[in-house]
């Protein structure tokens, strides 16, 4: 998209390119020069917080060949990275996952069939590192990954001081994480595993107990703001101030939203609300639904709409509760507020439940428009 174009963001030369969290940072950057890394870490936040990036800082603060080094105001000693030697420049072209992602499905779409069932998505832009995305079309983390992870562990780095896993979300198949249970439990001294996640939560807690759990807070909506401001000037006041509340105090969501993207969302997001809030327009409903369809690109659609739903419904909770001034969708704020009024909590509080079993189903490969229309339905029958 021409949006996603302009606002493309560089990889790190060095750690002062991370926005917000410092304390964070600054405490893992000590673990790194103090040889005191964890064996195994969770790096929790919102989408956008940069727990992708960081992890890849980690990575080439670990696998630096110069290894540079930088005083913290208490005299301690922070890890940092050149950025330019061998280590750093391969590790830095994993940047843009996205794109190694689709590359990895597009070689495995030309393999033969019975080929494609065994191979799994894996991201290595340096020996030693490895890169362990969600594997459409599901989009979970699978036994096969964990089992490359297992493998891989177990022979000594190959040109590096460590070998550093990174998994970038906590959405996995059973199988699968219960086997990650096997080398957190006992991890080779020169592995690093990080597991990226949004909610902590959906980890099994044998999982959590053998993890250390850094966490990367929201920035303030001013200081979003003013980021949006001197890094994206093409943005209009107005849409600036409605990003930079929609990003939810991520930067790294703000520099790169599409804000397109989210209002096509939204809008069928708010047919979804109208339908269930007034006379239902059924032809309306299934001509919308219909349009979320299996495969991975399906599989993105309907994420964006849940999580939208989720924001309207956040929204609307936020105007009974008497704090109006914190709703993120302030273009929307009269509608809202109108559908405020014409359900109770108890409605709010069950249509949160009913979105998680869309998700659930989701998981498990349902049909997503047919669980869309039950959904509607429900919360139809719910008011």
């Amino acid at each position: 998209m021409a949006e996603a174009e302009q606002t493309r963001l560089t990889p790190p030369n060095d750690f002062t390119a991370f926005l917000g969290n410092p304390s964070a940072v600054e405490h893992l950057r000590t673990a790194v020069a103090h040889g005191r890394l964890p064996h195994a870490l969770i790096l929790a936040g919102p989408a956008g917080a940069g727990k992708y990036t960081l992890a890849l800082m980690l990575a080439m603060a670990v696998e630096c060949e110069r290894q540079p080094r930088d005083l913290w105001s208490n005299g301690q000693s922070l890890a940092g990275f050149c950025g330019v030697c061998r280590n750093c420049t391969r590790i830095a072209t994993a940047f843009y996952l996205d794109e190694e992602v689709d590359k990895a499905v597009a070689a495995r779409e030309d393999l033969r069939e019975t080929d494609k069932k065994e191979t799994r998505v894996l991201i290595q832009p340096h020996p030693d590192v490895l890169i362990i995305p969600p594997d459409p079309p599901q989009l979970l983390i699978k036994l096969g990954q964990v089992r490359s992870i297992i493998q891989s562990a177990h022979y000594l780095p190959a040109e590096g001081p460590r070998k550093v896993f990174i998994i970038t979300a906590s959405s996995f198949m059973k199988e699968a994480a219960n086997s990650l249970l096997k080398i957190l439990e006992e991890p080779p001294e020169t592995v690093h595993i990080i597991i990226l996640s949004e909610n902590p939560g959906e980890l099994l807690p044998t999982i959590r107990s053998r993890c250390a759990t850094v966490r990367l807070g929201a920035l303030p909506v001013e200081e979003i703001e003013m980021l949006l401001r001197d890094r994206r000037p093409d943005v209009p006041p107005k849409q600036r101030t409605l990003i930079a509340r929609l990003a939810q105090g991520a930067a790294g969501r703000a520099l790169g939203f599409d804000l397109a993207s989210y209002t096509a969302a939204r809008a069928d997001a708010m047919l979804l609300l109208r339908q269930a809030t007034t006379e239902p327009d059924h032809t309306a409903l299934f001509k919308m639904t219909e349009t979320y369809r299996a495969g991975a690109e399906g599989q993105q659609k309907t994420a964006a709409l849940l999580r939208t739903l989720t924001l309207l419904l956040e929204d609307v909770l936020l105007i009974q509760s008497g704090t109006p001034e914190l709703v993120r969708n302030t273009d929307l704020r009269a509608e809202l507020e109108h559908i405020a009024q014409t359900v109770s909590f108890q409605w709010i509080e069950q249509a949160s439940r009913s979105l998680d079993q869309v998700w659930s189903g989701m998981r498990r490969n349902l049909l997503r428009s047919l669980s869309l229309d039950a959904f509607a339905g429900a919360l139809a029958t719910q008011r």
